[in-house]
């Protein structure tokens, strides 16, 4: 009996021997490591030093199953992504669908009332090169100039809408003026009713719109387009749409120069109208169809030859006329 109560006290004891142990080794591992902790430093290095040519082998395997796992999620996108570009790209065939029916409508219509077709134009690619975003200019560098046909004054816009004007070219640069810089303004309508504003820009995101006229009420979400005005710019590009701040009526470009990479510099081909030359024709009384006023006779003067006045010019012979004899002549015949 007195063996089996020793075997069972040894057996109680031994768990707390174990792990007093452990401590033991524990913290005496742990002051080794902060008296010389280039020993472990070193340990550390020519384990992996060992290891690596395992490591190698196995990182290709494992990278492999990586990118498979990761893959199976891009098929899923990609998969998603075509789905919505085939949607896309099936309303885009129905829209160039209706396009093209609307356009042969179109040329049909003009046929039948002869009208005149609108101007052509011509469009050069360009890349944005540089901006300048001072307090008072707003503009950007196009790397387009004279070599490829750039003049100023011509409109340039981007996939959304129109950016802004040319106003400086050189041979292979452009600087363009944006619609919101403080000295650009541009001739523009507001549809539907035709309304002509004037765009002005202030530096802010939203240009101002200055009415031609008084008393016209606007809406927002009316479409600004540019009027043509002036021959410089075509008529019709895109600009933006009417907003309310809360004090005014603004504009809502659609286009962001901030980000609008490729532009498009527009040539309109068809030269502004030059006034014609004013001519006898189009002075007041011979447009209204009346007679012209003959000019009035001076009568001639009875004074004495040192004070006579000059009388009007005599009138000139007219050709193959026989002139007038001298009374003196007659009387010597």
């Amino acid at each position: 009996m007195a063996n089996g109560t020793w075997k069972i006290a040894r057996g109680k004891g031994s768990p707390q021997l174990s792990i007093a142990i452990v401590a033991v080794l524990a913290a005496i591992l742990v002051l080794v490591g902060r008296a010389q902790s280039s020993l472990f430093d070193r340990a550390r290095t020519y384990f992996s030093d060992a290891t690596a040519p395992a490591l190698e082998v196995v990182r290709g395997p494992v990278n492999a199953v990586g990118r498979w796992v990761s893959g199976i999620d891009e098929i899923f996108v990609v998969y998603q992504e075509n789905q919505r570009l085939k949607e896309q790209n099936a309303r885009l065939r129905q829209w160039q669908n209706a396009a093209l029916v609307l356009e042969q409508r179109l040329n049909r219509y003009q046929l039948l009332l002869n009208a005149v077709p609108d101007p052509a134009l011509s469009a050069v690619t360009a890349h944005v090169i540089g901006r300048a975003n001072r307090p008072f200019l707003d503009t950007m560098i196009l790397d387009a100039g004279k070599k490829q046909g750039i003049k100023p004054g011509e409109a340039v816009v981007d996939s959304r809408g129109m950016i802004g004007r040319v106003y400086v070219v050189g041979q292979h640069t452009a600087w363009v003026i944006l619609l919101t810089d403080l000295s650009s303004r541009i001739p523009i309508a507001i549809e539907p009713g035709h309304i002509q504003a004037i765009l002005s820009g202030d530096n802010t995101a939203s240009p101002a719109l200055e009415l031609s006229k008084q008393g016209i009420v606007l809406k927002e979400g009316q479409q600004i387009v540019s009027s043509g005005d002036g021959g410089l710019l075509p008529s019709g590009l895109a600009i933006g749409t009417v907003v309310w701040d809360g004090t005014e009526f603004r504009a809502g470009l659609l286009s962001d120069a901030a980000t609008a990479d490729d532009v498009r510099i527009l040539d309109l081909k068809a030269p502004p109208e030059q006034a014609p030359a004013p001519s006898p024709g189009d002075l007041p009384v011979s447009a209204a169809g009346l007679p012209p006023i003959a000019p009035p006779t001076i009568a001639p003067s009875t004074a004495p030859p040192a004070l006579a006045l000059p009388g009007p010019p005599k009138p000139q012979a007219a050709a193959g006329a026989t002139p007038p004899q001298d009374s003196s002549d007659e009387q010597d015949h």
